[in-house]
């Protein structure tokens, strides 16, 4: 008699959601899932929460931004359990979503090499959208070229499999898909004036260092910040509809 197969958890309405910084919160994304009727189970990395050892039932995964890198891990222990729960997500075939930092874990944990850029890539740049973004679940209700906020100093090789979705000027990998609902996103979408004015003044050092002026940042986002919070409202709710989805 063969043994019996463990039985898959029982899926509930929750979203397990990383946060590495105070002001990285998962803003619109959180927005949007609650909108769907799921609700974040929101991991606060910065402020000693611990990362969980498995999804159990959560219906997917969210990993935020941060100031740390990928191959930092012997400093921040914690990146080696995220990579590990993005893997039993993807094979459990649960939706994922990275942002900025969880977008370069995404990419390592599925191959991709992620490394520092030439140069940090931060304020308001355009993102051009592939061909393959056309016909995409989330990326289909985005306009084929928009402004996006950028804070990012590392990149990341397209993992093998992977889908290229978006590019910059800067850097040729902004958004990538693996699979069918797993997404790797660099620039920020999911950000609103407040989760800006907080980046701006945390990372007072990081922009003095790079010759940037916050406030400048901040003057601009009055033209670019309303047309973004609208694609990011459609394309987070987009996600999230993969996350009913895949409990069909």
């Amino acid at each position: 008699m063969q043994a019996a197969r463990p039985l898959e958890p029982v899926m509930d309405n929750s979203v397990i959601i990383v946060q590495h910084a105070e002001p990285e919160n998962p803003g619109l994304i959180a927005e949007a899932l609650k909108a769907r009727g799921y609700f974040p189970d929101l991991v606060r990395t910065h402020a000693g929460g611990r990362v969980p050892s498995e999804m159990g039932g959560a219906a997917g995964l969210v990993i935020m931004g941060g100031p740390m890198g990928v191959y930092e891990h012997e400093r921040y222990p914690f990146i080696r359990d995220e990579m590990r729960l993005i893997e039993q997500a993807l094979r459990e075939e649960k939706p994922v979503l990275g942002i900025c930092l969880g977008s370069q874990l995404l990419a390592a944990t599925l191959g991709g090499d992620v490394k520092r850029g030439k140069q940090k890539e931060i304020g308001w740049h355009s993102v051009a959208l592939t061909d393959s973004a056309s016909g995409d679940a989330v990326c289909k209700c985005l306009d084929r070229s928009f402004v996006a906020c950028h804070w990012h100093g590392d990149v990341f090789d397209l993992p093998s499999g992977a889908v290229c979705l978006a590019s910059s000027r800067q850097t040729a990998f902004q958004a990538f898909r693996y699979d069918k609902n797993a997404y790797g996103l660099l620039f920020h979408m999911e950000i609103t004036e407040e989760i800006l004015r907080g980046m701006v003044a945390t990372f007072a050092n990081e922009l003095a260092a790079e010759g940037l002026d916050g406030g400048e940042i901040l003057q601009q986002s009055q033209d670019h910040l309303p047309p973004l919070e609208a694609l990011g409202r459609r394309a987070f709710s987009e996600w999230a509809a993969l996350l009913a989805d895949r409990r069909q």
